[in-house]
């Protein structure tokens, strides 16, 4: 076990209590529960930056870290639908989980195949995951009605068409193996 590891645990373990804070009926849960998706949001930085440079990448890390992005981002989403109630702010957070569900299974197929660095990360699934990270925190930090909240509906629907942009690059760059199976 080591920190960049431990780091990848704790932004899993970060999950209930963002689950708890949301659900806490005080005006200070939410703005608590956007610092807590803020610093998930940082060790998902830090963890790799420092299994990189201090050379500590593990294959334990290499599964677990993409795991505790998607749940962390799916249940954040998952919360904000049920605030939010509206199609407005359901069909991007879908979409978005929609889409991690196809490049998980993409992923892990191409990997069977032997072909994993066909679907590597790329520039637009970083800056997909950027936007994401800070539309969750915005719609997090602001009640719905917030004028902060209305801009983290719409960099979330820019999160959203990077999502779809890259998933479609994704799947062009498998699909010669994908077609052969057919």
């Amino acid at each position: 076990m080591n920190i960049p590891n431990i780091l990848t645990l704790a932004r899993i373990a970060f999950i209930p209590l963002l689950v708890v804070l949301f659900y806490l009926p005080f005006s200070w849960s939410m703005p608590i529960a956007a610092g807590m998706f803020a610093l998930a949001s940082v060790t998902d930085w830090l963890d790799g930056y420092l299994a990189r440079r201090w050379n500590q990448s593990t294959p334990f890390g290499a599964f677990l870290d993409p795991v505790a992005d998607k749940l962390m981002v799916a249940v954040a989403l998952a919360l904000l639908i049920e605030r939010f109630d509206t199609a407005l702010l359901t069909l991007p957070a879908l979409v978005i989980i929609g889409r991690e569900i196809v490049i998980s299974a993409l992923r892990e197929w191409m990997a069977e195949m032997g072909k994993r660095g066909m679907v590597a990360v790329s520039w637009v699934g970083k800056l997909k995951t950027t936007l994401q990270m800070v539309a969750i925190l915005a719609l997090l930090a602001f009640p719905p009605v917030h004028p902060l909240a209305q801009v983290g509906v719409l960099i979330l629907y820019a999160a959203a068409m990077l999502t779809l942009w890259s998933m479609i690059q994704y799947l062009k760059s498998a699909w010669p193996h994908l077609s052969r199976s057919m």
